[in-house]
């Protein structure tokens, strides 16, 4: 009974975060994860999760819904021919390689430093997210030869850290290097699924203390919060959308800026033990 009680109340919490986390997707165009990294950290500490490999159990999971919601975000999004594919073919190895690389450190880290890095690269994004403006460039278009070759990884390996998808590093750096924005979110979409398959398929291999796992988790990757947050995120993703084009996103994208940085700030604080 005392199983069932707890999985009754990860369930209704996990509905929660999946719901809000559709919602800002559609509304705002920000991947779920920047979203679900923290809020399964708060879900899984509360229901007495809070081990040394929660982070770790945090990134994995939020990768895994990753995979679902960017391949059909790709498919989309090529329906109506906005994915770069020549920027995907030329991006997509080093980036893959990148997320190889990030697996193989998240692993050996332990958790309180995932937490300082969530929390050090979230205030970036929300800093860019509040701050950044469309008209600024680093060039007339996306990196070649060496550049590419360490940029690429990069975005990959950053991105596995934080357990989110190609979002929040690639659409930044496509629109610095001069890539429309529909077209650098189509793109980054397909990112995301590069970063995804090859890090989930490592974090399936991580073992976790059973003592220190909710129910039915494989490797890192805890099935009853991928199915959950899955299934809301598909219901509420289309109302974000909804709420997109009745109103401007502009001052809502700010305000979730904020959000993010004070969520960033409070992940930095708890793993610097204040």
């Amino acid at each position: 009974m005392p199983d069932m009680m707890l999985l009754a109340q990860m369930g209704l919490m996990l509905m929660v975060i999946g719901a809000f986390a559709g919602v800002l997707a559609g509304l705002l165009g920000v991947g779920g994860g920047i979203v679900l990294v923290p809020a399964f950290f708060y879900a899984f500490q509360t229901l007495g999760y809070g081990g040394p490999q929660l982070m770790q159990m945090c990134l994995a999971t939020s990768l895994a819904t990753i995979i679902v919601t960017s391949v059909r975000s790709v498919l989309a999004h090529n329906r109506r021919g906005a994915v770069d594919w020549e920027i995907l073919r030329g991006w997509g190895p080093g980036i893959a390689v990148g997320a190889v690389i990030g697996v193989m450190v998240a692993a050996s880290l332990r958790s309180v430093t995932l937490q300082a890095v969530f929390g050090c690269l979230g205030i970036v994004i929300g800093l860019y997210l509040g701050f950044g403006r469309s008209e600024w460039r680093l060039g007339e278009a996306m990196p070649r030869g060496i550049r590419r070759v360490i940029l690429s990884p990069l975005v990959g390996f950053l991105s596995v850290l934080m357990g989110i998808g190609g979002g929040s590093f690639g659409v930044p750096l496509m629109t610095l290097y001069n890539t429309p924005i529909h077209r650098a979110v189509a793109t980054a979409a397909g990112f995301g699924v590069i970063i995804a398959v090859p890090s989930v398929a490592g974090f399936l291999l991580y073992q976790i203390d059973p003592a220190q796992r909710p129910p039915l988790t494989v490797g890192a990757v805890n099935l009853v919060a991928f199915g959950i947050v899955i299934a809301m995120t598909m219901m509420t993703a289309p109302l974000g959308v909804k709420l997109a084009h009745a109103m401007d996103p502009k001052p809502l994208r700010r305000v979730f800026a904020v959000f993010l940085t004070l969520v960033a700030l409070n992940m930095l604080r708890k793993a610097l033990g204040w």
